[in-house]
């Protein structure tokens, strides 16, 4: 009987010995997956879509979260398919998610959105062994989604500080945007999304500043703006260049002379051409 159980016990500990043998991420043995919709939070605009290259690890697969305009308060993440499909292409390594947030109408006014790609970020992070992605996250934001970027990178460190953040042509002083804007729509909207102006309610509007919370630590800046832009000031950009600059934040300032709020195009190639050698000498 001894002799049995000394067989038995013999052989779990073999078994238990090849099982921690066996790596839970091998290299190159991961498929090229898509996943739609999944939510990161219970309200139903808490979602992203989810682009995973194959061959994946948690050591090397850098993270791309994309995050799209509107004003804060329309747009959805369909707006940037043609960014997902570029990136795919361009930028084959890194997993993509192309993230939803709660719009901002009434009851989920600003800061709703930012604290919505605050939670996508954690989602994503505590994601990094199912998924097989890394803890290297780089933002990538188009106006309003540009500020919601720029506040994540620059406001928390935590679960994982932003290796870098792509800004095209987002809102940086919104107080300034607020009493200088570039149309008279401007300040409606602002009001119509925080409920409040700067004079009923400063401080969340210099909370809510990506130029206040620049700090020598900040994250690795490519800023892109059109000059002939009326939506957002060219200002706005050009405010947030020299903050960095004199942060001595590593930073990127391109300014298309000839452009408005969103292009298309050759523009657009050069846009992409210029975030891929960003990338690849900040987040190498």
């Amino acid at each position: 009987m001894n002799s049995i159980q000394l067989i038995i016990s013999a052989a779990l500990i073999l078994a238990s010995c090849q099982k921690k043998e066996v790596s839970p991420d091998p290299p190159g043995n991961q498929g090229a997956l898509t996943l739609t919709n999944i939510p990161y939070g219970s309200h139903p605009e808490q979602k992203m879509d989810i682009y995973l290259p194959a061959g994946r690890t948690t050591a090397s697969t850098k993270v791309m979260v994309l995050i799209h305009g509107g004003a804060w308060n329309t747009g959805d993440k369909s707006d940037f398919d043609v960014f997902v499909d570029t990136m795919k292409k361009r930028e084959p390594a890194y997993a993509i998610f192309n993230i939803n947030y709660r719009l901002a109408n009434a009851p989920h006014l600003f800061p709703a959105q930012e604290l919505d790609v605050k939670a996508a970020i954690e989602f994503i992070a505590g994601k990094s062994a199912e998924y097989k992605t890394s803890q290297t996250i780089v933002l990538i934001g188009a106006s309003a989604g540009a500020h919601l970027a720029l506040l994540q990178a620059y406001k928390y460190s935590l679960p994982v500080k932003i290796k870098a953040v792509i800004d095209f042509y987002g809102p940086t002083e919104l107080v300034s945007l607020y009493n200088n804007p570039p149309n008279p729509l401007v300040p409606a909207q602002l009001f119509a999304v925080t409920g409040h102006s700067p004079a009923t309610n400063l401080s969340l509007y210099q909370q809510s500043s990506p130029i206040n919370l620049v700090t020598p630590q900040s994250p690795p800046t490519m800023i892109l703006h059109g000059a002939l832009d009326i939506v957002v000031s060219p200002s706005q950009s050009t405010l947030l260049r020299d903050e960095l600059q004199a942060k001595a934040v590593a930073h990127e300032y391109v300014l298309y002379p000839s452009e408005g709020h969103v292009w298309l195009g050759a523009t657009l190639t050069d846009s992409f051409n210029r975030i891929a050698a960003f990338l690849a000498t900040h987040v190498p």
